[in-house]
């Protein structure tokens, strides 16, 4: 097989509903998607959501990057060890370009299942992907009544796992959690999300103590790799860490010591993509640490299909799972059919028809893409 051509675009489809959290405010999705054209005709897809304020990244980084590097690619790039080869010797680069890297990996994956009639999973030497996947239900910084719309949508569908955006205002956070305090189920399990919120240590221990109901573990709640900071706030609240804008590459696992601390944030686009999202979770797995595989707000369901691979390669190390929102929030999908979760907050691949499927398994309508020429 041969790459004819990349082409970049993107898909900015409007929110349902206003996401808000510590450190931004979005109304529509942010994305890079990739199409790889084989010289037979074959198309594969890919996204990325760069962000400034988790790699430093935009739509229009990403776009610059994906051009500088199209020839290279379409030139290199004929199966998974070639695209493995100029992965390794393109390392500090994608470093700085994850997102970007990741829209046009998950398309040339894509690509190569497809030209051999096999998954992504059987590509990469994975099981065959099956069995249910449940997700945690996301509650951004909203105001009190839509905040409170959202927890009981997500209680009437069966969630039970939860991530709540917290805030600089502590009567405001109070009022969120008491939410769950009256309810009277065993299998609630509540987890925070500071995005960086807090500068000392001191003044966040304080604001999580004062909460009305306990919660597990705490994602990023000082400044970005505030290692020793963060654990202090582990240690003083009972809660594990959970390292998102402050892990990015595989290297950084080294640094950490005491694995029933920390537990790692794998957002797919964030790492640069599947196979080194896949080399980060097998390395944690080996120094037994957890992992949580995120989503970028706004993922269409081609990011939702690369994050099952990571969350079933992960198995029994596997914290929670985010993502997986659909048409639940975006306007439309890219795909004909939306990958998200249905009743009990779960996927179950039996039900998707995508299990075995060449490459991702996805139909793009491709008539919603804007070209980023």
């Amino acid at each position: 097989m041969r790459i004819r051509r990349l082409e970049i675009s993107s898909f900015p489809v409007p929110f349902r509903v206003v996401f808000k959290h510590a450190s931004a405010s979005r109304a529509q999705a942010e994305n890079i998607i990739v199409a790889v054209c084989s010289d037979d005709g074959e198309i594969g897809y890919g996204e990325g959501c760069p962000r400034h304020y988790v790699t430093g990244e935009t739509v229009e980084s990403a776009a610059s990057f994906l051009r500088l590097y199209s020839d290279s690619l379409v030139g290199s790039v004929t199966d998974v060890r070639s695209l493995r080869a100029w992965t390794d010797s393109h390392r500090e680069i994608i470093d700085r370009n994850p997102a970007a890297f990741c829209a046009v990996e998950i398309a040339l994956l894509d690509l190569l299942g497809k030209a051999s009639g096999v998954s992504v999973e059987e590509l990469l030497g994975l099981p065959p992907l099956a069995g249910r996947f449940p997700y945690t239900a996301v509650l951004g910084d909203s105001p009190y009544p839509v905040y409170w719309w959202q927890f009981r949508r997500y209680r009437k569908r069966g969630f039970c796992d939860f991530k709540v955006k917290v805030s600089d205002d502590l009567e405001r956070d109070r009022r969120k959690l008491r939410l769950f305090s009256n309810r009277k189920d065993a299998r609630l399990r509540v987890r925070l999300d500071a995005n960086n919120l807090w500068v000392s240590a001191e003044e966040c221990v304080r604001h999580v103590a004062s909460l009305p109901y306990p919660v597990y573990a705490i994602e990023e709640p000082l400044q970005e790799g505030d290692l020793e900071g963060f654990r202090r706030v582990g240690e003083e609240c009972g809660a594990r860490i959970i390292l998102d804008e402050s892990l990015l590459r595989v290297e950084q696992l080294d640094t950490l010591e005491d694995p029933e601390l920390w537990i790692l944030n794998l957002r797919v686009s964030k790492m640069g993509g599947i196979i080194r999202t896949l080399d980060v979770a097998h390395r944690a797995a080996d120094r037994g640490l957890g992992v949580i595989v995120g989503a970028q707000v706004g993922e269409t369901s081609i990011l939702t299909r690369a994050d099952l691979t990571v969350m079933h390669a992960a198995g029994a190390n596997l914290v929670a799972s985010e993502g997986a929102f659909g048409t639940h929030l975006l306007k439309r999908d890219l795909t004909t059919e939306s990958l998200m979760f249905g009743d009990g907050g779960a996927i179950d691949i039996g039900r998707t028809g995508i299990g075995g499927n060449p490459g991702l398994g996805l139909k793009i309508r491709n008539d919603e893409l804007v070209s980023l020429k």
